[in-house]
């Protein structure tokens, strides 16, 4: 066969046409493996050393994993972490209401996804310092609320009880909105010849929902529920703007007892906080695979 055949000519496109996506790929894929899975590994290759992050490591095994055990400051931060991880989960339902509501056919509506779409766009940092304004208890938006009734405003940030709630209240703000714009997006792409063969069937209201809106909405829920459990296990910086985890270590979370531990004045200890770094990392690890894993077996079953 010629070297200039017709097979062999198709043979090099079809060559080129499947090499072509891996080189697109290979500047991603570099830059995943250097920043994301390399620094994965050091982590938990630091977690076995003590280590202030200047001078020499030294090899101390498994003594930081047993010393967590130990650890109550961990055990608040763990109990923090499934605090924000179960009330974060709020913001799946609240964005998906909010998105069936404005995605009503009437006037001014787009005003109305305006205002619910500008949380988003506003950095974390003044989504902390905005709800620590409201919940000042001199002159907030909380104060003036309970002057009207002459009572006696709580101080949230300053109190162990209310703290990580009122902390999550102002993450759920931004997250809510994030939620909202991914089910408008799916529904956009809900089939109407599926909504009207539901309605010629008698599904209305709930039922539809359910049955015919709910199940084209999946891809848009996968992500909205991975994005909002991540983002609840990693929580950091509106704690960081708000009360830096106090009052006395009680909002505490994971990530920010990481770098409390590891990099900030009052730690230097590196191996620990690589420590605290690995179980979170872990703890996201079990429930997004076990969330993959059924999301799996229903579309399988779906299909």
């Amino acid at each position: 066969m010629s070297a200039g055949s017709p097979n062999t000519t198709l043979s090099l496109r079809s060559r080129r046409l499947a090499l072509a996506p891996w080189l697109f790929l290979t500047p991603a894929i570099l830059m995943f493996v250097i920043y994301v899975i390399a620094p994965i590994f050091q982590s938990i290759w630091v977690s076995f050393y003590e280590w202030d992050g200047l001078g020499d490591k030294v090899w101390v095994g498994f003594a930081n994993y047993i010393e967590l055990v130990d650890d109550d400051r961990f055990y608040t931060s763990l109990k923090n972490n499934f605090i924000w991880l179960v009330l974060y989960m709020l913001a799946v339902p609240a964005g998906l209401f909010i998105a069936l509501f404005l995605n009503q056919k009437v006037p001014g509506m787009r005003l109305y996804k305006s205002l619910f779409f500008f949380p988003f766009v506003i950095s974390q940092v003044v989504v902390g310092l905005v709800f620590s304004w409201f919940y000042d208890p001199s002159n907030g938006i909380i104060a003036l609320i309970f002057a009207i009734w002459d009572g006696s405003p709580p101080a949230i940030l300053a109190d162990e009880r209310f703290v990580t709630y009122g902390i999550i209240a102002a993450g759920l703000w931004p997250q809510v909105a994030y939620c909202m714009i991914l089910y408008l997006t799916g529904l956009n792409n809900v089939s109407p010849d599926q909504i009207e063969a539901g309605w010629l069937d008698g599904a209305k209201g709930w039922r539809m929902l359910w049955y015919v809106v709910l199940p084209q909405l999946r891809p848009a829920t996968f992500i909205a529920v991975v994005v909002t459990v991540i983002g609840a296990l990693r929580s950091f910086d509106l704690i960081s703007i708000m009360t830096q985890g106090g009052p006395y270590g009680s909002s505490n979370v994971l990530a920010y007892y990481m770098f409390e531990t590891a990099l900030s004045e009052y730690g230097y200890r590196m191996g620990y906080g690589a420590a605290i770094a690995v179980v979170l990392f872990l703890i996201m690890m079990v429930y997004i695979m076990v969330f993959l894993r059924r999301m799996y077996v229903q579309e399988k079953e779906g299909g």
